[in-house]
């Protein structure tokens, strides 16, 4: 279908059950009309009205794990009504995105080997997605498009995995007839960023945001995690998910992240392991002292210890929400965060102490709910977004009060969207 064909089937309506399904609240309805009606615009002033295929992968919010992944552990994740969405077509060899603003430079699809120049780079991660699809039998070919998001860069929602996951959905898409199933897309984003990317990451944001819905995972075989959803209703729990952007970036905070796994390794390899999943806790328990002689590393000691302790929590908070418990669930997410704060250190960075943003957000969110709602860390952590749990009738006293701190707009309230990566039509 062309692009302007794809316009006026969005405005007779026809589209009006999909965009239901992706963005759950029907007061939104109306923005997406618009956000996709200015993308297929935008599409055609870039590349012309040919055929094109809308493809969307959502943001995503960590519930319960936080840091566990990368230890093969476990985490509860949820896909969020904020997406990125794209419009793209077929060309014949070579991949051609404008992201927003942000013109990333065409990829040959005949030239997918790593370029050590293009370490940190979007065409990094389009070319390690192509090259990892292709090494794993898929098609692969060229393609035009035009992606936009409102998923928060920085905000712990995983932007960088939605955009990841994007360009295998769209190969996924033009290419396999969307037969690639949404866990293959993950570890495929995860490769693209770890080999040629050059960050170290675990497989959960990817997997949330392509899977869809609400999920634990188990990583104890990272080859074959094991995604279980959580079917429950969470409107009938009278509490929104509230996300406050701190407004602090993650920008020049890679080396913070990398400290996290590989403290966490050292500790692992003290017991001849590679991950802290196939530590032993109680072994880890009785030797906590000769650990922390042996490595002279306070810190990678305390980290070690949220992450067996948050690894236990995960299914407790699954099994709070599947007994209808949100006082129980309520109470672990407290104790996640109390540990992250504590233990895990993830709530600023030991590299630039004088800003604290997410650290000033816990404490006023605190202050704010007493007994309303409970708060902590969200994502990767050490600066941009914190993560609420805020009784219903208080969600409009907790964003005003919130946002006489850190601007009109940073609290959002969102909504766990059934679809991570699809293709919309």
């Amino acid at each position: 279908m062309k692009a302007t064909e794809i316009k006026n089937y969005i405005l007779n309506h026809q589209l009006d059950e999909e965009l239901k399904e992706l963005y759950v609240d029907e007061h939104l309805l109306e923005k997406q009309y618009q956000r996709y009606i200015q993308a297929l615009d935008k599409f055609i002033e870039l590349y012309g009205d040919q055929d094109v295929h809308i493809f969307t992968t959502s943001g995503r919010s960590e519930v319960g794990g936080n840091h566990t992944d990368h230890q093969h552990g476990r985490v509860l994740a949820a896909a969020l009504n904020l997406d990125m969405i794209g419009i793209a077509a077929k060309n014949e060899d070579t991949i051609k995105i404008l992201s927003d603003d942000y013109d990333i430079k065409a990829i040959n699809i005949n030239d997918l080997g790593k370029k050590d120049d293009e370490a940190g780079t979007s065409e990094a991660l389009i070319r390690g997605v192509s090259a990892k699809l292709k090494e794993l039998g898929y098609q692969v070919g060229g393609f035009n498009a035009y992606l936009t998001s409102d998923v928060l860069q920085g905000s712990g929602m995983s932007s960088s995995a939605a955009f990841e996951d994007m360009i295998g959905v769209i190969l996924d898409g033009l290419y396999n007839d969307m037969k690639v199933d949404m866990v293959t897309i993950a570890k495929v984003g995860q490769y693209a960023e770890n080999v040629y990317f050059e960050k170290p990451c675990g497989l959960m944001d990817q997997c949330a945001c392509a899977v869809g819905g609400l999920i634990a995972i188990d990583f104890k075989d990272p080859a074959q995690p094991v995604v279980t959803p959580v079917d429950v209703d969470f409107a009938s729990f009278r509490h929104s998910l509230c996300i406050v952007d701190a407004k602090g970036s993650h920008a020049q905070l890679t080396h913070e992240y990398a400290a996290i796994p590989e403290e966490m390794h050292a500790v692992a390899q003290y017991f001849g392991k590679e991950y802290l999943r196939d530590v032993d806790f109680n072994d880890f328990i009785n030797h906590l002292a000769d650990v922390r002689e042996a490595l002279d590393n306070d810190r990678a000691v305390l980290r070690a210890y949220h992450f067996f302790k948050e690894n236990e929590r995960v299914p407790k908070l699954v099994n709070a929400l599947n007994n209808n418990d949100f006082d129980s669930f309520k109470k672990y997410i407290k104790e996640s965060g109390d540990s992250s704060y504590k233990a895990l250190q993830n709530v600023f960075a030991a590299s630039d102490p004088i800003h604290q943003s997410v650290a000033l957000a816990l404490v006023h969110s605190e202050a704010i709910l007493g007994d309303k709602g409970v708060c902590r860390v969200h994502g990767g952590g050490f600066a941009g977004t914190m993560q609420a749990f805020v009784e219903d009738d208080f969600v409009s006293t907790y964003k005003h009060e919130i946002e006489k701190l850190f601007g009109e707009g940073s609290c959002h309230v969102l909504k766990v969207r059934k679809y991570g990566g699809k293709q919309v039509l």
